[in-house]
């Protein structure tokens, strides 16, 4: 008796733990429920796509969208679509038991669907650094890579802990960040990037405005006089439209020769490149300060 009392615990011990769910809350406060790890997710952002490499997920990825290209991997997943304009035809025929979305980008009308579908859908969106970190441990967890997530993120932070120590106390820096020019548009104080200015100890001239990326014109960066100008653009190659700032030969960034560029891919994904972009701002509002 004794005996099979024990086989019976055990059984039940096993059964639990096989009925045992994932359960990851995504950046909409919503709590997902896996029966088991992901092994076919579907990808709708480029950050996404490479945030789940970067948490040991890559051969899990199965779809994503256009411009997911880092890792090199990335480059070979079957897409579907772009983050603006899915193709849920071709997301469906890839059968996934995951869909990875970006709330900024995707739209909502294909996110209901794919939930009607009965596909398990986690939305990310990062609107502080260490959000990144957070996004790589649950996306580990749901992949079945919680090791590799968690050491992502564990390595994330730890270089995240390093810059702010060296500069977030700095004297601050008032700056511009032209993400893009025609049309003229910027970030608030929301936006992930903001928070990459904090980290620097710059100070964004336009945190204030309620839309998380505005569009704005000449005038507006004007009258607020910054010190520094910061372009982003299309790729490795400095936009030559960052020069048209020059003709305002009183503005201070201009005065100053405080006009500087990084590469989209280093301050635009939340993704752990965000770090390689933010050591680059910091170096670049240490030049300003030296200026003055």
């Amino acid at each position: 008796m004794r005996r099979l009392s024990i086989a019976l615990l055990l059984i039940l011990l096993a059964a639990g733990t096989a009925r045992a769910d994932i359960e990851v809350a995504d950046d909409l406060g919503q709590t997902l429920r896996l029966a088991r790890p992901a092994a076919r997710i579907v990808s709708l952002a480029p950050h996404i796509t490479e945030l789940l490499f970067a948490a040991g997920a890559g051969e899990r990825v199965v779809g994503a969208v256009q411009y997911s290209d880092y890792p090199e991997a990335a480059k070979k997943v079957a897409r579907v679509g772009s983050y603006t304009a899915v193709d849920m035809e071709k997301v469906i025929a890839l059968k996934p038991d995951l869909v990875v979305a970006w709330k900024s980008g995707n739209r909502d009308t294909h996110l209901d669907k794919l939930r009607a579908l009965g596909i398990p859908v986690f939305v990310n969106e990062p609107r502080r650094i260490d959000d990144v970190a957070r996004s790589l441990a649950r996306l580990g967890r749901l992949a079945g890579s919680d090791a590799a997530g968690d050491a992502a993120a564990q390595a994330f932070r730890k270089r995240h802990a390093a810059l702010a120590a060296r500069y977030s106390a700095r004297p601050p820096v008032r700056m511009f960040y032209e993400a893009w020019n025609r049309p003229l548009m910027t970030v608030n104080g929301e936006h992930l990037i903001s928070d990459v200015i904090r980290l620097c100890a710059g100070d964004n001239v336009f945190a204030k405005l309620p839309v998380l990326a505005p569009v704005i014109d000449t005038e507006a960066v004007l009258a607020t006089q910054p010190e520094v100008i910061v372009a982003s653009g299309m790729g490795e190659a400095r936009p030559e439209w960052l020069d048209d700032w020059r003709q305002w030969t009183k503005l201070p960034a201009v005065a100053r020769g405080n006009l500087f560029f990084i590469p989209p891919d280093q301050i635009q994904r939340h993704t752990p490149r965000i770090l390689d972009g933010a050591e680059r701002l910091c170096g670049q509002l240490d030049e300003a300060r030296a200026r003055r």
